[in-house]
């Protein structure tokens, strides 16, 4: 069994990739003297309120390291960043947000480089007790500078700087 060559990882992978590394290292750069950590796809989490089915965002902030099972989180992100591609944006905007809701992360984006935009959702909770997501913001480069992560106004990714990809 041969590996790939280089050449046949698609633009599409790439980009996916670069959106994510630009947010976990300017983002995981600030936050050197604080209890939470930013991280990117490499980290699994799992949830009883999801059947302890494994859950791997693109991006997560959590801040209570210590809410671990094995090699998954058991914690609760309080924001998730989901960089959509074909294949993954109707589970990213579908499935994936109801979970996230339902196990009470506040903040989600869905980040869409192919057309440069950040949609960012939060969650709130009906009288009976059932989550939903509602579009709190939709930044393009017409209104770029309101790019804010709002659980962590104190954290700052420009727009430019997410989709820096060419």
């Amino acid at each position: 069994m041969s590996a790939l060559p280089i050449e046949d990882m698609s633009k599409t992978y790439l980009e996916h990739s670069m959106v994510i590394h630009n947010f976990v290292i300017k983002v995981g750069s600030q936050m050197k003297d604080s209890l939470c950590r930013v991280f990117g796809d490499s980290v699994q989490y799992q949830w009883r309120e999801n059947d302890d089915k494994v859950v791997i965002p693109d991006v997560s902030i959590i801040c209570n390291m210590r809410d671990r099972k094995n090699v998954s989180f058991t914690g609760i992100p309080r924001f998730v960043m989901e960089v959509l591609s074909d294949a993954t944006e109707s589970y990213d905007r579908g499935e994936k947000m109801d979970i996230y809701g339902k196990v009470g992360v506040s903040e989600y984006w869905i980040v869409d480089w192919r057309k440069k935009q950040v949609e960012i959702y939060m969650f709130d909770w009906k009288e009976d007790d059932t989550c939903y997501s509602y579009l709190f913001k939709k930044v393009t480069a017409e209104n770029k500078d309101e790019l804010q992560i709002v659980m962590f106004p104190n954290l700052h990714i420009s727009f430019d700087e997410l989709f820096d990809i060419e």
